[in-house]
């Protein structure tokens, strides 16, 4: 892949106003809002900037559940196991074990915060199955708006506590460093009008980046619009160390709206597959029988994979979900959500087919963090989608996300108060070596496509190089000047650079690995790639390094005789 000069600074007008802060949280959902609630009253001031409203970002989108070993006869170590064969041997055991020890506390206290989640007559937790569990372990809200409730719990509990300042509508633009390279403000874009408004900067002593994903970067996700890799670019041009891009995971069963369709897609739950619902083909073939001994709740990236193969075998745009037995009460009671979206694109799952195909829907890497969410720039926190914190390794399992936003966000709070730096003086225009640059915002259409067609689900050594030389030629027509300044070319030039990382990354890893299929290396190659693809920004072009994992040992006390997934129930 051809050298990419990409900016170390966004082009944006000087600062016309300033605040202050001692912790400024960029991102408002389960991950950011939890990371302000847990530090109020333990720093003097929080304050939490948001792209768009509170409500804008992936947590409301989630529509399966939670994970936690709660249920009767269910335990942390067999959540473990799962989630680390599901990693495909890069998990960080250490990492894996904080999250599901730690989980089901944190999700009782979700609880106790005012999120409702579905009881079963008996008033006890309602626990579902999704890809990759073998045991009811995913609490749900709502029946398929678990992401919403917990949001709405969330935004009620910061509307409740005066002591967190919430800037919506403001795009985190970079970082301000210190003469020693740690953190000392933030920039931001007020998009709208009044007190704050346009470009401004934030004096503090410390972020909490948990900004979400990168999804925006294919034509085709389950992404919201706001998805455009922001925090990942703004902390990759800070200094940080971005950990294992090229793990994206696709969602094996997206509604397919057509070839044409581009932007957020609609998700089709895994949760719907866990209450009994199977993928078939064109035939009517049930293709996930003897694929793996879950067959249709495999993990994600083994059924993206088969469905993705009998796509190609057969030349088909799709597969077809068969959900119909469920029946119109249980769809009305389980699934709403998606019952009324599936409608309204004129597919009623209770009597016809759901045609699925995979999309980008996880991003598994981001800024590489320690157990405490702490970054490699001093000061810098990461947590949720934005982060690498090692629960995900080379593909999420389902549901993890939520949980490792919650359970990792109180990590950070347990030692950040402690941690804070004293103030310090920014490094401003001339003082700041590092250089400006933008892309325009109408280089996003090509960007999209190009990640799509080459860096997707299927990928090989060619297809990756010429990615890299579209994205070189992009990376070519950024300009210093002020003339591009605006939200688009903004979001285009973070989209860039997260996408010049990850196809670096997808096209170093010679292998196939959890959600990295590359079909011209189509072997998992444990004595070459069992580790992590670390990238760093360094003189405007990117530096990306292999590091070994440690062996992950599976833990030998959990029962063997976990029951196998009912057909339907």
């Amino acid at each position: 892949m051809p050298d990419v000069s990409l900016p170390g600074r966004l082009t944006a007008p000087e600062p016309g106003w300033t605040t202050d802060a001692d912790v400024v949280v960029i991102g408002s959902g389960i991950a950011g809002l939890t990371a302000a609630l847990r530090l109020r009253g333990h720093v003097e001031k929080v304050l939490v900037v948001t792209k768009d409203r509170l409500s804008a970002g992936s947590t409301q989108w989630a529509q399966g559940g939670i994970a936690a070993a709660l249920g009767p006869g269910d335990t942390p170590a067999e959540h473990e196991l799962d989630t680390l064969v599901a990693g495909a041997g890069v998990c960080d055991a250490e990492a894996v074990r904080a999250l599901v020890t730690e989980g089901p506390e944190a999700v009782r206290e979700l609880i106790a915060l005012g999120t409702r989640f579905d009881h079963d007559p008996d008033g006890e937790l309602s626990l579902t199955r999704e890809g990759g569990h073998h045991r009811d372990r995913i609490a749900h809200a709502g029946g398929d708006a678990t992401g919403a409730e917990i949001q709405r719990a969330l935004v009620a509990a910061v509307g409740a506590a005066p002591e967190i300042e919430v800037i919506k509508r403001a795009l985190a633009l970079d970082l301000l460093l210190d003469d020693d390279g740690a953190v000392a403000g933030v920039t931001l874009h007020v998009m709208g009008e009044g007190q704050r408004d346009g470009v401004g900067a934030v004096r503090c002593r410390a972020v909490v980046l948990a900004s979400g994903g990168l999804g925006q970067v294919f034509s085709q996700t389950t992404n919201p619009p706001v998805s455009t890799g922001d925090g990942m670019a703004l902390a990759l041009r800070a200094g940080a160390t971005l950990r294992d891009l090229e793990f994206v995971q696709f969602h094996p069963t997206v509604m397919y709206l057509g070839a044409d369709s581009t932007g957020q897609q609609p998700l089709i739950s895994e949760a719907v597959r866990g209450e009994g619902a199977f993928l078939v083909d064109f035939e009517g073939e049930r293709f996930m029988q003897g694929v793996h001994e879950l067959a249709d709740l495999a993990p994600r990236d083994v059924v993206a994979k088969a469905i993705m193969r009998r796509m190609l075998d057969t030349g088909r745009p799709h597969m077809w979900l068969d959900a119909r037995h469920l029946g119109a009460a249980f769809w009305e009671r389980r699934f709403p959500t998606i019952l009324a979206t599936a409608r309204s694109h004129g597919v009623d799952p209770v009597t016809a087919l759901l045609p699925v195909a995979p999309a980008c829907h996880y991003a598994s890497g981001g800024v590489r963090t320690d157990l405490w969410g702490r970054s490699s720039v001093p000061g810098l926190y990461a947590t949720g989608e934005a982060a690498c914190s090692g629960v995900h390794g080379a593909n999420r399992l389902a549901s993890n996300s939520l949980l490792e936003g919650l359970v990792f966000s109180r990590r950070i709070a347990t030692v950040l108060p402690g941690e804070l730096r004293p103030w310090a003086t920014a490094r401003t225009g001339e003082e700041d070596p590092r250089a400006t640059g933008l892309l325009s915002g109408t280089a996003r259409e090509e960007l999209q496509d190009t990640m799509t067609a080459r860096v997707g689900v299927l990928r090989n050594a060619a297809g990756l190089a010429e990615a890299g030389e579209r994205l070189g030629k992009l990376a070519e027509l950024a300009v210093t000047g002020t003339a591009l300044v605006d939200l688009a070319s903004w979001e285009a030039t973070n989209l860039l650079t997260v996408s010049t990382a990850m196809t670096r990354a997808a096209a170093l890893r010679e292998e196939t690995r959890g959600s990295h299929w590359r079909d011209d290396h189509p072997e998992r190659d444990d004595a070459a790639w069992a580790g992590h693809l670390d990238t760093r920004l360094v003189d405007g072009g990117l530096a990306t390094e292999f590091l070994p994992a440690p062996a992950t040992d599976v833990p030998t006390d959990v029962p063997t005789d976990v029951p196998a997934v009912e057909e339907s129930r």
